[in-house]
């Protein structure tokens, strides 16, 4: 359910690094060249336009890119340049290292445990351990306190099987443990973070919707009537990019462009890393959510390259 566009007849790593090349020289960059060539083209790809570059250049595609562009559009060509699992590390990290660090900070490493794939998250990790010479986990526990702490290092830490594998019969026993724990109020008891961080995403909306029918009533629903601290909150997000992930980047998206000035930074984070996952969906639950078009808020919203680097990977310009 992608909505990047890529050509059938792809030029080969070293036309399209040579083309780059060509942008950047001179009075002034060729912004349209970089937004066709690295717009229009996978991860994969990319990984190798990079790798490429580096070859035949001996410098970074990224250091290039930092230096010839600016703004806004920068930030999100770049963003769409790195690996995912190397962007998700360094988007964790820079959330974990803001001296104060609400939910919205924390809503990246919830959206990079819970609404991305078991195989990702582990890139994630190894990355992360890579790029920072300490793991993940580590800065979890040295920067949170508990109970977000708890929680989350449940969630990055643990492997789900990524199969569509259900046990009706568990999603009922696990919706009641997740009742009675809610009931108390004790939103960080260990049932309740051992169920939402080992089980795979099919079992869980399977006790979900078990929940919904035992009890009368939603469970992120019940987790909103314990009160509205930033627990609640974060779980209340855990269950979304479980049950619906492309929900909850409609909602990132709407929020971004909503009132006065742009988040840019959630706007850039919620287009690129879905542009080649579930962005049809996200279309869809967005005009639902807004009743406008995604592609008109965000021309609306934004301008110039930048405007057409991010039309360009919701697949509105080919």
């Amino acid at each position: 359910m992608s909505g990047l566009r890529v050509p059938e007849a792809v030029p080969s790593p070293e036309e399209d690094c040579e083309r780059l090349n060509k942008a950047f020289e001179g009075f002034g960059t060729d912004e349209e060249a970089v937004i066709w060539i690295l717009g229009h083209r996978n991860a994969s790809q990319r990984r190798k336009i990079r790798d490429t570059y580096q070859q035949l250049y001996n410098k970074s595609l990224i250091d290039a890119l930092q230096s010839e562009l600016s703004g806004d559009f920068r930030d999100a060509v770049i963003l769409w340049t790195y690996d995912p699992p190397e962007r998700d590390a360094k988007v964790a990290r820079d959330a974990l290292m803001k001296k104060k660090k609400g939910i919205k900070h924390l809503k990246v490493l919830v959206e990079i445990a819970c609404a991305s794939s078991p195989q990702h998250l582990m890139a994630v990790r190894q990355v992360y351990g890579s790029l920072f010479e300490c793991s993940l986990e580590e800065d979890i526990a040295s920067t949170l306190s508990l109970p977000l702490r708890k929680l989350l290092l449940g969630l990055v830490s643990s492997y789900r099987y990524d199969r569509q594998v259900v046990d009706s019969s568990i999603a009922s026993s696990e919706a009641s443990k997740l009742y009675e724990a809610i009931k108390a109020k004790q939103l960080d008891h260990n049932h309740v973070v051992s169920i939402l961080s080992t089980r795979n995403m099919f079992q869980l909306r399977e006790t979900f919707e078990c929940y919904k029918q035992n009890y009368g009533t939603s469970i992120d629903e019940n987790i909103k009537s314990c009160g509205s601290g930033d627990l609640e909150s974060l779980l209340t997000l855990v269950i979304t990019c479980i049950d619906t992930p492309e929900k909850h980047f409609a909602q990132v998206i709407k929020d971004s462009v909503v009132g006065l000035g742009t988040d840019e930074d959630s706007l850039n984070r919620a287009i690129v890393s879905r542009a080649e996952i579930d962005m049809i969906k996200i279309r869809e639950e967005y005009s639902k959510l807004s009743k406008t078009s995604l592609e008109g808020d965000v021309i609306d919203d934004t301008s110039g390259e930048y405007k057409n680097f991010l039309l360009t990977l919701l697949g509105q310009r080919f």
